[in-house]
């Protein structure tokens, strides 16, 4: 089982504080996006990598609009759970692969303001990528042996 992952913005520009149980490590977009560049499971990790993309993604809309968002907090769970498209026949239950996100914004924000900001939480690149059908394509690299002289 999976544990649930924490995301806050922090002090810096897009700089987000991840925490994963008793983990707690940094994640920030490139200084070339205007963050500082400054680890868990692979489903922790992409957990983690849909917290920080709709935080960041809300800070990056709300900054551009000139709101006055001053926080943002994103959970994320994970569960392997009963497809609710299954049908009728209890015969052939698929499982699905589901993630709760709670998103949570702090500042003087409108509830328009806010209920655009949790739309666009949910219009993040990764959050994107997750619903869609992601092809990964698989390569074998194989090391080169060193010269003999």
């Amino acid at each position: 089982m999976s544990r649930d992952v924490s995301v806050n913005s922090g002090p810096k520009k897009y700089g987000q504080t991840v925490s994963v149980g008793t983990h707690v490590f940094h994640a920030d977009e490139p200084s070339e996006y205007g963050g500082a560049d400054e680890g868990p499971t692979a489903i922790e990790l992409l957990m983690s990598a849909l917290g920080v993309c709709a935080s960041i993604t809300v800070q990056m809309y709300a900054e551009r609009r000139q709101w006055p968002l001053r926080g943002v907090h994103v959970e994320v769970s994970y569960a392997r759970a009963p497809s609710e498209d299954y049908g009728k026949s209890d015969a052939n239950i698929g499982m699905v692969d589901r993630m709760d996100m709670g998103v949570s914004l702090e500042g003087d924000l409108s509830e328009d303001q806010q209920t655009r900001l949790f739309e666009i939480a949910q219009r993040c690149p990764v959050h994107r990528m997750l619903v869609s059908q992601v092809q990964i394509r698989p390569k074998l690299l194989v090391p080169t042996s060193p010269k003999s002289s």
